[in-house]
């Protein structure tokens, strides 16, 4: 068996280890009496899912790179699709006190594979309420026939080297030299999964949002 397999075992049983957690912090949460205590957990609760994120990025990865799974692709509402993403992020922004937001096109549907999307999103989003000063947008678009979905914040925006590592995400060594982050390589690889009439998905950071903060574009065709 060879040392990635076992890694792979590893993560997954990790993941479902961490999900038992994140369910039994939820229990506790309506317990609390104290408004103190129940911002402490609701961050102990974003923390975990954040690291379950990143287990499901690398085991993701690893199935891959191993040809082990494919895009299931699906029609799907796009103002649905996010505002179940607002939703389920709706406690870790309240604990930090950022205003989470959404805009979309009630009538805009999309192809596209919504367990790996959820999980490239979550993750921008779970990323954005770290850096983030106090607000975070996301929205959903047609543009130049490619399905958008952005990710906006108020922050300090990206660093020049994050901006960079993005020309460099097919090289494989950029991941491992450190100069590109887990989130960034997983979600380029999930975005060139989906191709239509010969074009393929990528993204795109910037710090030119309306937020005046980063801005990851997703471009799903």
């Amino acid at each position: 068996m060879k040392f990635a397999d076992i890694l792979a075992s590893l993560i997954h049983d990790m993941k479902n280890s961490l999900w038992l957690v994140i369910n039994t912090l939820e229990s506790l949460a309506g317990e609390m009496e104290s408004s103190a205590d129940r911002q402490k957990l609701q961050t102990l609760q974003h923390e975990a899912k954040r690291l379950n994120t990143n287990l499901i990025e690398l085991l993701t990865l690893y199935k891959l790179e191993n040809e082990r799974i494919a895009a299931n692709i699906e029609e799907l509402n796009l103002a649905e699709f996010i505002e179940e993403l607002v939703l389920e992020n709706r406690i870790g922004a309240d604990a930090r006190g950022v205003e989470l937001s959404w805009t979309c096109d009630d009538d805009l549907y999309g192809y596209f594979d919504e367990g790996l999307i959820r999980g490239v999103v979550n993750s921008v989003i779970g990323n954005g309420l770290r850096y983030t000063r106090s607000r975070l947008h996301l929205s959903g678009e047609e543009a130049s026939g490619f399905l958008v979905i952005r990710v906006e914040d108020d922050g300090a925006g990206y660093p020049q080297e994050m901006l960079a590592a993005q020309d460099a995400i097919d090289d494989h060594s950029a991941l491992c030299e450190g100069r590109t982050r887990l989130g960034l390589y997983f979600a380029g690889m999930v975005a060139k999964l989906h191709r239509n009439q010969g074009k393929e998905g990528y993204i795109r950071l910037s710090n030119q949002g309306q937020l005046d903060g980063g801005c990851f574009s997703l471009y799903l065709p």
